[in-house]
């Protein structure tokens, strides 16, 4: 099924699915998707050891987040992926759906922030993994990361007449202080870096026997150095994230986080970026959005089998 355009007709917001058994096959498979987010994203802050960021062992470069916080964030924003990913099922005219989920995207943080008291935890996570899930419920039947990714990125590109013109987050302001995409520019464009750097790499460390974790810190990795990372530009500057490049490229050269020389190189980055007081947050949320596309990868390859 193609995407709808935004010429469509305007006048129906939603279109009722066929009896029943949709009705129960759309509850089912949202709610899994909504799930399969919240494992995503505890699975990213779980992983360890990242440099700069929250996770298991650790609060990073971080005062205000640790593991437990962000895991309580997860869960609480388990409805606001499951009711984006409705309203992919519901919602068939694009410019409509873009503000539905808009909508529910910010529902969504403020329900966030009531149960982290005012800390932002996933913010940049709404967004990216929103969108994701939205198109991931949009085509059933394709769950392909590439396809999805696309589907996200034709969805990102609408406007929303009611989200605010600005919006006074740091990351918005470091996508005008230093002229790059941030998360906007990165959903827009089809979330490159998840399609052609996280995905592959995790695909690559797997073949060659690494140990899971060690796949994930290298996809991680792989975002890392090359993505201009708005959490970092917003609290260190361009030679923070120079540094933060360079030092994820250097823990690949040396056979990533499997090898015994790439976890020394991965040990000094995290004490640099800790350092710094500087956490490529954006880096995160794209490895969380890796894990999710991974998550529906294996699951539709489940279905084919079966």
């Amino acid at each position: 099924m193609a995407l709808a355009t935004d010429r469509e007709p305007q006048t129906e917001t939603t279109a009722p699915l066929a009896g029943r058994p949709a009705e129960r096959f759309a509850e089912r498979f949202t709610e899994r998707l909504g799930a399969h987010v919240t494992a995503a994203l505890i699975d990213e802050v779980t992983l360890a050891p990242k440099p700069g960021l929250v996770d298991l062992r650790s609060r990073g470069a971080h005062h205000d987040l640790d593991w437990q916080l962000m895991c309580v964030s997860a869960h609480a924003l388990t409805p606001t992926f499951t009711d984006m990913a409705r309203s992919g099922i519901d919602t068939r005219p694009m410019l409509a759906l873009r503000e539905r989920i808009g909508a529910q995207g910010r529902e969504g943080e403020a329900r966030m922030l009531a149960a982290t008291r005012g800390v932002n935890t996933h913010r940049g996570a709404i967004w990216a993994l929103g969108l994701l899930v939205t198109a991931a419920a949009r085509e059933p039947a394709d769950l392909s990361p590439k396809q999805v990714a696309a589907r996200a990125g034709a969805i990102a590109r609408l406007p929303d007449r009611h989200a605010p013109a600005l919006t006074g987050h740091k990351g918005e302001q470091a996508c005008v202080d230093y002229n790059v995409g941030g998360a906007r520019g990165q959903a827009q464009a089809g979330f490159p870096h998840v399609i052609e750097m996280a995905l592959p790499e995790l695909a690559r460390s797997r073949l060659r026997g690494d140990s899971e974790t060690a796949a994930r810190l290298n996809a991680l990795l792989a975002v890392m150095a090359s993505l201009d990372d708005t959490c970092v530009l917003a609290r260190g500057g361009r030679s923070a994230l120079a540094e933060t490049q360079n030092g994820a490229r250097r823990v690949l050269e040396h056979g990533g986080a499997a090898t015994l020389a790439g976890r020394r190189h991965l040990k000094a980055l995290d004490g640099r970026l800790v350092e710094l007081h500087v956490s490529p947050g954006g880096a995160a949320d794209l490895l969380a959005a890796a894990l999710f596309l991974d998550r529906l990868q294996d699951q539709a390859r489940h279905t084919t089998r079966i």
